[in-house]
């Protein structure tokens, strides 16, 4: 039986990808849990593991951006010009990608009829030979470097990971070797962190590889869900995992969240995955493979470091709304960031013992308070329409920050 520890813990954060829905995801479950943890600060960890989309929120809270910072940057759309996440830059088309496939056209045709007028190929070995042709992406993502660059060089943050206060590691993928590659570590520290988020989150297909002196790295999930080995490998006593995808459900009871603290609500949305047609078929098999990897992953975790408690953090299987919700559109992410704010709340309430022990051996409690208050939302409430209705949302803040002044000193933090 584990027992608590005498010094100060180590604790890791890793964060897995799924787009910009994983990241949507991971800023609500963060918010939700950095109020609700009693003694621990996510600004100060010992060790942040990001992996695709993981990566843009791994490395704002290792340059001190807390959870709500990074929320009013990517969901709220920040304060200032250069506090903003586009989504805009994502969905700039690869126009260097096409123009470089485009020059290679002529000569790889004429190559290909040569080979099927002459050399005696076949028609469609021919053309398959034309294949080169094709851009490795549709949209260019170096806008990601670009800004997450600008936004890092802000008094107090920096783009090299030599400068952090705490250990970042971003992981890619090595297209040629298909090994994984840790940048922030030894040997790979030197690569600026924005062009690091942008290889971690260079999705094959959709993005064109990055290429970071002669080599070209795409998506940091193509070899492992978490990567969280990397800080496991230099001792922690607590990890935290955070997954955004996981598989649907569709043979359970569905519930769907109102937005506030009442009991979820029992309604049928997905009878059957097959309804959906194509994409909802491709959504749950590339959720469920990636998600057992994790399963298999995490359990590797367990067996092989038995000091470290692990907690995983994801989206509950018989949840429609995350399921059905785009994996690439902005459109909705308040209503999602929300969502998961409200779901991972409701997890830490329905988890409670179980959880509370495992935390506690940290010196980490449950604020009760905040977990209880049924008024807690991640984004403000619009402006009461009435000086009246103005007062009492404005009594309801003093009330909430009056209730955690009387948890925290009841129970201070070990």
């Amino acid at each position: 039986m584990k027992r608590p520890k005498s010094s100060a813990p180590k604790v890791a954060l890793a964060l897995a990808g799924g787009g910009p829905l994983g990241a949507i995801y991971e800023i609500g479950a963060l918010c939700a849990l950095d109020e609700s943890l009693i003694g621990l600060d996510f600004n100060r960890l010992d060790h942040y593991i990001g992996v695709s989309a993981g990566g843009f929120i791994a490395a704002g809270l290792a340059n001190g951006m807390s959870p709500r910072e990074l929320c009013a940057i990517f969901i709220e759309s920040g304060t200032q010009a250069d506090e903003v996440f586009d989504p805009a830059w994502l969905m700039v088309p690869a126009y260097a990608e096409f123009a470089r496939r485009s020059m290679m056209f002529p000569m790889l045709a004429a190559s290909a009829w040569w080979r099927w007028a002459v050399g005696g190929k076949s028609l469609t070995s021919s053309i398959e030979h034309l294949a080169s042709a094709l851009p490795t992406g549709v949209f260019s993502n170096d806008e990601v470097d670009k800004h997450l660059a600008q936004m890092f060089s802000c008094a107090g943050r920096s783009n090299d990971f030599r400068q952090l206060k705490t250990r970042l590691t971003l992981v890619a993928t090595n297209l040629d070797s298909g090994e994984a590659v840790p940048f922030g570590r030894a040997g790979w520290d030197h690569v600026p962190i924005s062009k690091a988020v942008q290889a971690s989150s260079a999705m094959p297909g959709l993005f064109p590889p990055v290429e970071i002196e002669g080599a070209y790295y795409v998506d940091g999930a193509l070899k492992k869900t978490m990567h969280a080995s990397v800080a496991l490998e230099e001792g922690v006593d607590l990890l935290l995992c955070l997954n955004p995808l996981v598989p649907f459900d569709a043979t359970a009871p569905q519930f769907a969240s109102d937005q506030t603290d009442s009991p979820m609500l029992d309604r049928r949305k997905i009878p059957r995955i097959v309804d959906g047609g194509l994409p909802a078929v491709l959504s749950q098999t590339f959720r469920s493979m990636i998600h057992s990897r994790l399963e298999l992953g995490i359990k590797g975790y367990e067996r092989a470091y038995p000091e470290t408690d692990i907690v995983l953090i994801e989206p509950d299987h018989r949840d429609p709304e995350l399921y059905l919700a785009n994996t690439f559109s902005y459109s909705q992410r308040r209503h999602l960031a929300e969502h998961a704010y409200q779901q991972t709340r409701e997890l830490l309430r329905s988890s409670n013992t179980d959880l509370a022990q495992k935390l506690h051996r940290h010196g980490i409690r449950l604020n009760q308070s905040v977990l209880h208050n049924p008024r807690r939302h991640l984004a403000p409430a619009l402006p009461a329409p009435t000086p009246l209705g103005r007062a009492m949302a404005h009594l309801h803040e003093v009330m909430d920050e009056l209730d955690q002044a009387l948890e925290s000193r009841a129970n201070p933090t070990h």
